[in-house]
């Protein structure tokens, strides 16, 4: 139990800390990249050593102080949020410090609205706006708002790598989270389909896939067979073998199912100790020894965790002769199969045909 709590505290550490680390990234290369034109523009100006210092701190020192105060944080994805928004206070400074050179500006106040963006943080960037201009501002008064808009070539030249690198290294990182969230959007879909318990289709998504099977077989004239699948003495087994002995003979007896099937056919758990199979393409006789394909298997079966555990099943086979009423007609028909099934005595199969119900028939062996 103690090594569990451990690996589950450690995963929710490194959990915590994928922002940070991610964002530390970017935000390293970034104010690299910004450092270039403003050291130009800087030294285009014979800027004072107090805007010199405040450049190495912002480019050099405060990318390793960020990461490190967001890690110190108790709740460092919300330690990262707030150095993002410093980060914005940091971008609005620069302004004025670059006498509101225009293109280097523009440039350095729509990236850092980018990054914001970016994050997916919801409003994160609507946040930072008015936090920006602060930063403006407060270095617009200690500047005394010196302006010198026009953009020399030596700065539009050294904009570009930041222009071109950054933009298509946020391209990249958002690029990334959006495969990410389609993986797992893909999974939940997957899950959404899925019983969890025996892995077959789920009762909904079954539905749908017999549904759709049965009007393909009503357009191209196929014939099709439903087979309905009921565990025999079910709640006895769980009383006397507890339900795990039940979830496993449930798991072993879709594996049967699923062996005994085609990958066309379409097979679900309807709920419960229920299953379904719609055989496409078959007719009755052949639907009648895949049922009796399953009847042996299910004897066969034996679960670890309860020896003496003997199971059968009983199955009703119903022809879909006109496929175009629907599934709901076809569930009906092999239900009534099913019931006599278990009526005369269980561990056998019944056929339903339309004006014409047939005894029930033993298994097989």
């Amino acid at each position: 139990m103690r090594s569990h709590e451990t690996a589950s505290i450690a995963e929710r550490t490194r959990h915590a800390q994928r922002l940070p680390r991610r964002i530390h990234r970017l935000r390293t290369l970034g104010m690299g990249l910004a450092a270039l034109p403003i050291t130009v523009v800087l030294w285009e100006n014979q800027a004072s050593p107090a805007s010199w210092a405040w450049l190495a701190f912002t480019a050099v020192l405060w990318p390793q102080l960020a990461y490190w105060l967001a890690l110190n944080h108790p709740q460092p994805y919300r330690g990262e949020i707030r150095n993002l928004l410093f980060d914005s206070v940091l971008a609005g400074m620069c302004v004025p410090l670059m006498a509101f050179n225009l293109l280097p500006s523009v440039l350095l106040v729509t990236l850092a609205t980018v990054d914001k963006i970016s994050t997916g943080i919801d409003r994160l960037w609507y946040w930072s706006l008015p936090l920006m201009l602060a930063g403006a501002v407060v270095a617009g008064i200690a500047t005394g708002f010196e302006l010198q808009p026009v953009t020399s070539m030596p700065v539009m030249l050294a904009c570009l790598p930041m222009l071109m690198i950054h933009s298509i290294a946020v391209s990249r990182a958002s690029y990334h989270l959006v495969r990410k969230v389609k993986r797992q959007n893909r999974q939940l879909d997957e899950l959404s389909r899925r019983d969890t318990l025996t892995g077959l289709d789920c009762r909904r998504h079954w539905q749908e896939q017999a549904s759709q099977i049965l009007q393909q077989c009503a357009q191209s004239g196929e014939a099709a067979t439903l087979m309905m699948i009921d565990v025999d003495h079910f709640k006895t087994i769980n009383d006397r073998h507890g339900h795990a002995g039940g979830d496993d003979l449930l798991r072993a007896t879709a594996q049967v199912i699923r062996d005994s099937i085609r990958s066309i056919d379409c097979a679900g758990r309807l709920g419960g100790d229920e299953f379904a199979v719609l055989l496409r393409g078959t007719e009755l006789e052949s639907a009648e020894i895949v049922a009796g394909r399953i009847l042996q298997g299910v004897e066969a079966i034996r679960v670890d965790c309860a020896p003496t555990l003997r199971c059968t099943v009983s199955l009703g086979l119903a022809s879909a002769d006109d496929p175009s009423l629907g599934l709901r007609a076809c569930l009906e028909a092999a239900d009534r199969a099913l019931y006599r099934a278990k009526s005369g005595g269980r561990n056998r199969l019944a056929v339903h045909v339309a004006g014409q119900p047939l005894q029930p028939m033993t298994s097989p062996g």
